[in-house]
């Protein structure tokens, strides 16, 4: 049941709207009104001529956008140093399946997220936000976070012997140009699974466990990620509301695989600046490539 749309459901379900009645129209134009037109040698004119004109617009925005790269904005510091506010981003729609643009069923499975990835996905606590975080648990694992330190055990999948856990290696790397309320935060090069990438943290915030999600049956900070679900972190580990908060992530809350900025605008305004705060002043083409 569709109870609440986010923004971008709301777009999607108007521009799907929008393509099926231009669409119609295109249709009973070209084979029933067309016809008429002709015996009575008239021109098409008026809103069905501007209704013919932008059904292939629409159709091929929406076929783009639902089923192959959709742009997101990145709109806060969770992610950093990987993604920074003001990046814009292009994200997969058929990394994780081909699925409808109303109701996220998956029509056609064409992979899985795997450890690493950058998703994006649908809040699972507010579904009217898209969250972006990096995946670190799968389906089965057991992902401990304590002192600040990740440790994964990955899922016995019918192994004589099963994995233990390890630490996830990662090597300090130095201060960063990244503050957080005045503290200059740390930054690690971290080794996950195929995926090497950097995260940072902050000396002057202790862990706040006591705020962690308790999984059932399991002490605080760890966690056993269930059939269907996935555990996602920020790389900005000390300012992100993610898994360690709210528990797992959905599989059918999946948009799709982060890949590749496309543009990086900067705002930062004077405060007696007359330039609006939405409009950026300055783009970081350094930041445009792939994304790790």
């Amino acid at each position: 049941m569709l109870s609440v749309f986010n923004a971008a459901e709301m777009f999607s379900l108007i521009l799907t709207l929008a393509t099926l009645i231009t669409g119609i129209v295109f249709a009973l134009d070209k084979f029933v009104w067309q016809p008429k037109r002709e015996e009575l040698k008239q021109e098409n004119t008026g809103w069905v001529a501007q209704a013919r004109s932008m059904f292939p617009v629409l159709f091929a925005i929406l076929i783009i956008r639902s089923f192959i790269i959709e742009p997101f904005q990145i709109p806060s510091g969770s992610m950093q140093p990987t993604l920074v506010p003001g990046d814009f981003i292009g994200v997969e729609k058929f990394a994780y399946g081909l699925r409808d643009p109303i109701f996220h069923k998956t029509l056609i499975p064409t992979g899985k997220p795997q450890r690493g990835d950058i998703t994006v996905f649908i809040d699972p606590s507010n579904p009217k936000i898209d969250l972006i975080k990096r995946v670190v648990g799968l389906p089965g694992d057991t992902i401990i976070y304590q002192n600040k330190t990740l440790y994964i055990k990955p899922a016995c999948n019918g192994q004589k012997v099963c994995p233990v856990a390890k630490e996830v290696p990662k090597q300090y790397v130095g201060l960063t140009k990244f503050t957080e309320l005045g503290t200059d935060l740390n930054e690690y090069k971290e080794e996950l699974g195929k995926v090497t990438h950097h995260i940072l943290r902050d000396p002057a915030l202790p862990e706040q466990i006591n705020r962690y999600y308790q999984q059932p049956g399991q002490p605080m900070g760890v966690w056993v990620v269930p059939k269907g679900h996935y555990f996602a972190m920020g790389d900005n580990r000390d300012n992100s509301l993610d898994s360690r908060y709210w528990g797992f992530m959905p599989e059918q809350n999946l948009v799709g695989k982060a890949t590749f900025i496309w543009i990086s605008f900067t705002f930062n305004h004077n405060p007696d600046s007359m330039w609006p705060h939405w409009l950026p002043n300055g783009v970081r083409f350094n930041r445009i490539g792939s994304i790790h």
